[in-house]
């Protein structure tokens, strides 16, 4: 059987809040038979702190407006420049765990870096992608139900001045970098989503020819948070 196209939303430069609130109504309200959906954004300068996150991992946010949210994981830092992917999934319908996906989201990461000829790796306890002792990516996650929300943060060419301003991932004194930094010079994040995308559907479908279908219009889910002005109460 043919899979499910799934449904990709790019929502350009946005403000943290309401794309976390419309992911948690996606995560809510989606019927079964939903396709899954993969957006794709980057965000005006943020801190975000997990469920298992610490004070004391804050060292210095300064004016960067600090969200604590329903993700796991500690804090980590969202901004222009970094493409975030949250990858809103049924888990069930893949037929895979919570720990599984994780390896297909890092695996895809480093399977789109190694097309720019870096050379990445996941570590064992430590999830997200890293370059020698640097990270480059981090992942967070929620899973309700077998379905996902968040996804994944890829550093192509942020400002990386804010992540010493935390511990990220409450790993103190862990240095990040960029596709930026690693290559020298600029790159162009439309290609990298690109690249990171269909690697993402490699990973989650096993090969299986899935069809990304691009949306232009935003989800709903976001229309309907703007419109409000906050969450749908459950």
């Amino acid at each position: 059987m043919t899979p499910a196209p799934v449904e990709v939303r790019e929502l350009g430069l946005h403000p943290y809040v309401p794309v976390w609130q419309a992911m948690q109504l996606h995560g809510r309200e989606r019927a079964a038979e939903a396709p899954d959906a993969l957006w794709c954004v980057q965000h005006p300068p943020v801190f975000t702190q997990g469920r298992n996150g610490r004070p004391e991992h804050l060292l210095d946010p300064g004016a960067v407006p600090v969200v604590a949210i329903d993700r796991g994981g500690q804090v980590t830092y969202h901004g222009p420049g970094q493409l975030v992917v949250y990858t809103l999934l049924d888990l069930r319908r893949l037929g895979i765990g919570v720990r599984r996906l994780v390896e297909c989201l890092e695996q895809a990461i480093i399977d789109t870096l190694a097309q720019w000829g870096i050379e990445a790796e996941r570590r064992a306890n430590a999830p997200g992608v890293y370059v020698g002792q640097a990270k480059i990516a981090a992942l967070g996650l929620r899973v309700r139900h077998a379905r996902s929300i968040h996804g994944l943060a890829l550093n192509v060419a942020p400002v990386l001045a804010p992540f010493a301003r935390i511990n990220p991932c409450g790993y103190a004194g862990l240095p990040t970098t960029s596709m930026q930094v690693q290559l020298g010079g600029p790159v162009a994040i439309d290609r990298v989503r690109d690249a990171l995308l269909a690697n993402l559907a490699i990973q989650l479908y096993e090969g299986a020819d899935v069809a990304l279908r691009h949306e232009a219009a935003l989800p709903a889910e976001l229309v309907r948070v703007q419109a409000l002005g906050r969450c749908p109460a459950p």
